[in-house]
């Protein structure tokens, strides 16, 4: 492979901007093209990043030579089809989340990867942050002591958005619990593996869509508290509790800069800031694995998406959480 790593990005929305801007601070990768629906959308994109290549259809990116992975942003109703287009034209991906909307989905869209034997990674950045890195080592090395109990919430004000955009819009699979829910969800799985049982409650907003959804999961020894929501502003620091200690993520904990830990009543702050706003562990992580030939990610695997999406399921049948393209 070459010295630099060359990404396509599908979709140039809010999220792939953020990603481009941390993408220009990876010395070993570079944006080469951008696809839209809208050619002057594309343009536009590529000129701001300095990509060469610009592209009216995602079909003629997933075409070209002119890239080695795919970073696919576009809405959550949609990444399903353009991942498995792009696997079936032999491209890498970097999928955002959730990798689909339900766990049918992703069951195909594993088995596609594996059929082109291509790369695929469900873009879930929170993964790599250094500091969750970091707390779930102290716990797997056991400096917590056995975990009891997990809190972890989500959530922001968002009633006054347009209602035909992706949150609130039921045909754009919107919602509090994809779109957001999904990080507390990861943190409950990453830390504590997947529940022996759910209770889960749910609030629903004129247009259908689910928009505060409180969960409570239930493991042999502890229990995880989890909140997402798109009624108000949430306080948005995760704890961890064990027999020995505990550990805090620090604020917005999905992206956060620091942790502290908790002995003895006695609590010390680290300081341990992403690079950028955080997209580039996760960019490190599928530049490793692409140049070590790897087809996934050994620390956030196929499988792992699998489990999360199998509990976010679980929470969707257990409140009702249903879209109209699946009636």
């Amino acid at each position: 492979m070459a010295d630099k790593i060359r990404w396509g990005i599908v979709g140039p929305g809010h999220i792939a901007h953020s990603f481009a801007k941390d993408l220009q601070l990876v010395e070993d990768g570079e944006l080469t093209a951008v696809a839209s629906r809208s050619l002057d959308r594309a343009n536009e994109f590529a000129d701001e990043y300095g990509a060469e290549h610009r592209f009216g259809s995602y079909q003629e990116l997933f075409e070209s030579d002119v890239v080695d992975v795919l970073y696919i942003a576009t809405p959550h109703t949609s990444h399903y089809d353009l991942t498995i287009e792009a696997l079936n034209c032999g491209k890498a991906v970097l999928c955002e989340k959730p990798m689909g909307i339900d766990a049918d989905q992703v069951k195909m869209m594993i088995a596609s990867a594996k059929k082109n034997k291509v790369f695929l990674m469900e873009a879930l950045w929170s993964r790599f942050n250094p500091s969750i890195v970091k707390v779930k080592k102290l716990i797997d090395e056991g400096k917590l002591g056995d975990i009891a109990n997990l809190n972890a919430n989500f959530g922001f004000y968002a009633l006054d958005r347009d209602e035909n955009g992706r949150l609130l819009n039921p045909d754009l699979a919107g919602g509090s619990l994809l779109d957001i829910g999904i990080y507390p969800i990861f943190l409950a799985y990453l830390i504590l593996g997947k529940p022996d049982n759910i209770e889960a409650v749910s609030l629903f907003h004129t247009t259908g869509v689910e928009i505060q959804t409180s969960m409570i999961f239930e493991y042999p020894d502890a229990h995880a508290s989890l909140v997402s929501g798109l009624r108000s502003k949430i306080q948005m620091r995760a704890e961890i509790s064990g027999s020995k200690g505990s550990a805090f993520l620090h604020e917005r904990w999905h992206e956060t800069d620091g942790y502290s830990l908790e002995f003895d009543d006695v609590m010390e702050d680290f300081d341990l800031p992403t690079k950028g706003k955080g997209y580039t562990h996760e960019i490190d992580e599928v530049h490793d694995c692409l140049r070590k030939g790897k087809l996934q990610s050994e620390k956030w695997s196929l499988q792992n998406s699998l489990d999360l999406v199998n509990i976010l399921d679980e929470v969707r049948n257990i409140t009702g959480t249903t879209f109209p393209f699946e009636e």
